[in-house]
């Protein structure tokens, strides 16, 4: 198969999917391919480019399930959860996308469902975008943090765990919007 950009990324998600970020590394994609780490260089500028390449397919992976149908606070919900659950398909998901240095297309079509939803609920700007990274910082904060402690807690407690964190945000988020909502 010859080299290209899909063929490294595809790698490199196998890679990560194994062995977490720590241990992915230029040369073991790089021996995992069959070639010299330069011609990894010749499809992503260097590592970074690459992780920002892998968080951007798990953020069009989790913008696929979004929906521009129900009330803000379902759809602020279903943005969060299908965030939090990109991130926790891969070990390590959260740093990856927490690590972004530049964020392309899938990133800020991603963002946007959030935007658009906070927009509607009579939110202005900046206060949405400031908004929004609140949602952004909570999700990815406590994901990393899950992923991290690696615990034996079971799922069914982090996942109260994250909604009850998940609607303090999303009441806080409701001040706003009501405030936004009188004359």
């Amino acid at each position: 198969m010859p080299l290209n950009q899909a063929v490294v990324l595809d790698a490199a998600i196998e890679l990560l999917d194994e062995t977490g970020l720590d241990e992915l590394t230029t040369r073991k994609l790089a021996d995992r391919l069959g070639v010299r780490v330069g011609a990894l260089y010749w499809h992503y500028a260097n590592k970074q480019a690459l992780l920002d390449a892998v968080a951007e397919h798990m953020l069009a992976v989790a913008s696929r399930g979004l929906s521009a149908s129900g009330t803000w606070r379902e759809r602020v919900t279903a943005f969060a959860n299908a965030h939090r659950e990109t991130m926790l398909a891969h070990p390590d998901g959260a740093r990856v996308i927490a690590t972004m240095s530049v964020p392309g297309p899938a990133a800020r079509e991603f963002l946007g469902h959030l935007l658009t939803t906070l927009a509607a609920a009579g939110m202005a700007s900046p206060e949405r975008e400031a908004c929004a990274d609140v949602v952004t910082s909570y999700v990815n904060g406590f994901t990393v943090e899950e992923q991290a402690r690696r615990t034996a807690v079971p799922r069914s407690l982090r996942d109260t765990a994250f909604a009850t964190g998940l609607s303090v945000v999303i009441d806080g988020l409701a001040a706003r919007v009501g405030r936004a909502e009188k004359p």
